[in-house]
């Protein structure tokens, strides 16, 4: 049985240097991905976490790291209430394109429950990932995050 994905492309008018240190570098995440630090020496191998107030709420594996090319790693959630028998997947993936870098984020062997069909929240993965991503998007084009929304 195939497991559900999820797959975001948006397109960033900055250098695949600037956008790979948003994605690595705390000095960027916690800014635009709502107060979250991320730790990882980036190697193969090594671990990542993403951390709130201290805490780690995410932590995975480094599974590639391509430097403004390429990285992936398994996902975990500290909280998660899916019974899995193996993490998820995140792979983002760099491509320059002129002025502009086209990103994609793939989010790979979901359970259903990752998924929420729903507007009105930023719960689920599909909709968790694109407000972090176009949150990321308007940091490195304009200088400033999106202005806070709670829905």
């Amino acid at each position: 049985m195939n497991k559900p994905h999820f797959v975001y492309v948006t397109y960033i008018a900055t250098t695949p240097g600037k956008l790979w240190e948003a994605l690595t570098s705390t000095q960027f995440t916690e800014k635009y991905f709502f107060g979250t630090a991320i730790e990882s020496d980036w190697q193969i191998g090594s671990t990542v976490s993403y951390l709130r107030n201290g805490e780690v709420t995410d932590y995975g594996t480094i599974l590639k790291c391509e430097p403004n090319r390429l990285l992936s790693f398994t996902w975990n959630h500290t909280n998660d209430p899916a019974n899995r028998k193996e993490p998820s997947v995140v792979t983002f993936k760099l491509k320059e394109l002129e002025s502009t870098v086209r990103l994609t984020l793939k989010h790979e062997n979901l359970e259903p429950t990752d998924l929420v069909d729903r507007d009105d929240t930023f719960e689920g993965l599909n909709n968790g990932w694109p407000a972090i991503l176009s949150n990321l998007k308007s940091l490195l084009e304009t200088g400033n995050t999106l202005p806070p929304i709670s829905i």
